[in-house]
């Protein structure tokens, strides 16, 4: 693959004034795949550049020439540019038009700035000509993008075209040890970059902290803003290495802009030094680092008192520095592959997924192996059956035991450790499909990875997400938090019901699996007479002192309602819950149960327990207002819609023998034919895929 890359006209792709546009392109073609096959044009009047790949366009301007259209016209005269796959062009959307009349390359655009300040990209038909113009459009930041589409209509047909790339820096050793008490500004000392609040903040900390110091990197001839002191040390412009090297002994560094910076390299740098960072939160700065401490306000005193809580306490600010750096991963080698393969990915290739075709999934989730089989009987391993006998390759990692086994100092919730055993997975694995299962842990960073390479993404989440049940805001945040970068969210409730949107959401069920429900309660004369069972927490696995559930007390009213019913109770009145083998043999005593979940009901919602209820042909009860009788007759489950109404009908139950033997039966048939995991699996590929969807379930719509 032969690429020309076009920087915009006199970028100043040199050693010593190397803007940020220059940095990029030659850091990242130097880790590229294609690196023997990149040219990188531009013109500037110095003589030492960046890369031994740069060819400098120099010509004399004639009176009355426009300087852009002569510098396009002599770079499409190139052979190289000419005989290339790919033309990239950096920041200039205006040079689209005249590019695009003279060839059919393909044409990759960058955009380093914001879109709307750019000419070339500022009217909404300048817009609407690139989308239609343009192979693939890459943005510095999510930020970026959202500032293109402003006006426009951001929809799916775009997905491939548009992409976020962020800018990277190396990842170089660092010995906290050897950090100083330095504090440090970096760019243009004006209003825009906060300068002013800068300075009037690290004066006053200067004065008040004897033992610190301020760096000031950088200048601006056009704007004087002054501030002096003893330890404020001003050293002007400094190339990019100096900047890198002098980082390495920083403690905090501040990054005030008031003006929304489309991305920001000086916090995104100083991360990659294990800095504490400080930064506005304005532009695409908070997507520099997810570890910075943010000012809410951008003044004196908000500045202030953020530096000096970090000077006040060591051990928060070793914290942010060590956090800043082992969530780092934006390197140039990291964000050189996501170029590559969007590269790659531009021309017409063999992903081309059907419903036949075996395909290979990596399903990321908590499989439990560090709880020795307690919590073997799970949706994880149900769904991964399912896959499987339906005859795809699947590759399993159990987020929370790569966490749990890596923490370190160095990376002290092992989350670091995860992202790296993803992508390493993913890259000799090379799955069609990544199926995230509750991976919290998961960043939007590796998300980017995945997708760049072109495997689609689909999660799907248990937990109650109605709005009034426990923990919604948590479980809304979790299950969001993803969403808009992946192709599919299955849930456990209905989408239609919630109080707020997930983008391509589904309903699905909680799925049975033959190889876990084997029991035929039915067919036996049980000992007991309803079965229920809850847990305060699944990972701790016992009662904990001081926790309550609502459920308690409906269980416990039932139970002095109905003296004559023999109630089979755990995980409450002093009674542990049960797991495993003990669970399907507690199970097995019991001819019905109740599948009662937490917090108001909430359409179609239930535990995962109501797949082992039902398929193990237990009679199972569950509240009228799930709406499961949209799939379940009375000949099958028993609806209530009381407390009263229960009790009544688990007395005419325990009577009614034939009966009673006859639903469950019906029960266990239906949800194992009609909710079994390769079903479920299925959906989620028909989904995902966006198949043709001939095959109807019984669940959706």
């Amino acid at each position: 693959m032969k690429i020309s890359i076009l920087l915009p006209y006199k970028e100043n792709f040199t050693k010593n004034a190397a803007g940020a546009v220059s940095l990029f392109v030659s850091q990242i073609s130097k880790k590229s795949r294609y690196k023997d096959n990149i040219k990188i044009f531009g013109n500037t009047q110095y003589k030492e550049f960046l890369d031994k790949n740069y060819e400098n366009i120099l010509f004399n301007k004639r009176l009355f020439q426009s300087s852009s259209k002569v510098y396009i016209n002599n770079f499409l005269k190139k052979k190289f540019v000419l005989e290339s796959d790919i033309i990239e062009i950096h920041n200039r959307p205006h040079y689209i038009r005249s590019i695009k009349n003279k060839i059919n390359n393909k044409i990759f655009l960058y955009f380093h700035n914001d879109p709307l300040s750019m000419p070339g990209s500022t009217s909404i038909k300048d817009r609407k000509y690139l989308l239609k113009n343009i192979d693939r459009l890459i943005f510095n930041s999510k930020w970026s993008k959202n500032r293109f589409f402003i006006n426009l209509d951001n929809n799916k047909s775009y997905n491939d075209k548009v992409k976020i790339c962020y800018q990277s820096s190396n990842k170089t050793k660092i010995n906290f040890n050897k950090k100083e008490n330095i504090i440090t500004f970096i760019g243009k000392l004006n209003n825009a970059k906060g300068y002013d609040v800068f300075g009037n903040a690290i004066v006053d900390i200067l004065d008040k902290y004897k033992n610190w110091n301020a760096v000031v990197i950088g200048d601006e001839p056009r704007e004087k803003i002054n501030f002096t002191h003893t330890r404020l040390n001003i050293v002007g412009f400094k190339d990019n290495q100096y900047i890198l090297n002098f980082l390495k002994k920083v403690s905090i560094s501040v990054v005030c802009s008031r003006w929304e910076e489309p991305f920001g390299r000086a916090s995104l740098e100083a991360a990659s030094r294990g800095v504490a960072v400080i930064i506005s939160n304005t532009g695409g700065l908070p997507e520099t680092t997810n570890s910075a401490l943010i000012l809410e306000t951008l003044d004196r005193d908000e500045l202030f008192n953020k530096i000096s809580m970090l000077i006040n306490d060591k051990k928060k600010l070793l914290h942010y520095q060590k956090k800043n750096y082992d969530n780092f991963i934006l390197t140039h080698q990291y964000v050189s592959d996501l170029i590559d393969n969007i590269r790659l990915n531009s021309f017409p290739n063999l992903f081309n997924i059907n419903k036949k075709r075996t395909i290979k999934i990596m399903h990321i989730t908590n499989f439990n192996n560090r709880f020795n089989g307690r919590l073997h009987y799970n949706t994880s391993k149900r769904l991964n059956n399912g896959f499987i006998r339906l005859g795809h390759n699947v590759l399993s990692i159990s987020d929370r035991d790569v966490t749990n086994n890596n923490k370190s100092i160095r990376d002290i919730n092992g989350i670091n450790s995860l992202q790296k055993t993803v992508i390493n997975n993913f890259k000799n694995f090379n799955p069609d499909l990544v199926v995230l299962g509750h991976a919290d842990s998961l960043s939007l960073n590796t998300i980017d990875y995945i997708k760049s390479n072109k495997a689609k993404i689909a999660q799907w989440f248990l937990d109650p997400i109605g709005k009034n049940s426990p923990d919604y805001k948590k479980n809304k945040a979790r299950i969001l938090h993803k969403s808009e970068d992946i192709d599919a969210s299955f849930v456990t409730s209905d989408p239609d019901s919630l109080d707020f949107k997930i983008k391509n959401s589904f309903f699905i069920p909680n799925p049975s699996d033959k190889s876990f429900e084997t029991l035929h309660n039915y067919k036996n004369d049980c000992e007991k007479d309803l079965f229920f069972a809850m847990s305060h927490g699944v990972h701790r696995g016992s009662l904990k002192k001081g926790k309550f559930d609502d459920r308690e007390v409906f269980i416990n009213h039932l139970i002095k309602k109905n003296n004559n019913i023999d109630f089979d109770i755990y995980g409450m009145n002093n009674i542990e819950p049960i797991w495993a083998d003990n669970f399907i043999n507690s199970i097995s005593k019991s001819s019905m149960a109740l599948n009662l979940s937490r917090g108001e009901t909430v359409k179609y919602y239930s535990s995962d327990r109501i797949a082992q209820l039902m398929g193990n042909g237990l009679l199972t009860f569950i509240d009228k207002k799930t709406f499961f009788g949209d799939f379940f007759t009375n000949k099958e489950i028993i609806l209530y819609n009381s407390i009263e109404d229960l009790s009544y009908k688990l007395n005419k139950y325990k009577k009614d023998y034939k009966s009673r033997r006859l639903i469950a039966k019906n029960g266990k048939n239906k949800y194992m034919k009609y909710f079994n995991s390769n079903l479920v699996c299925d959906f989620i590929l028909q989904e995902t895929f966006d198949f043709n969807k001939k095959k109807k379930f019984l669940w959706s719509k």
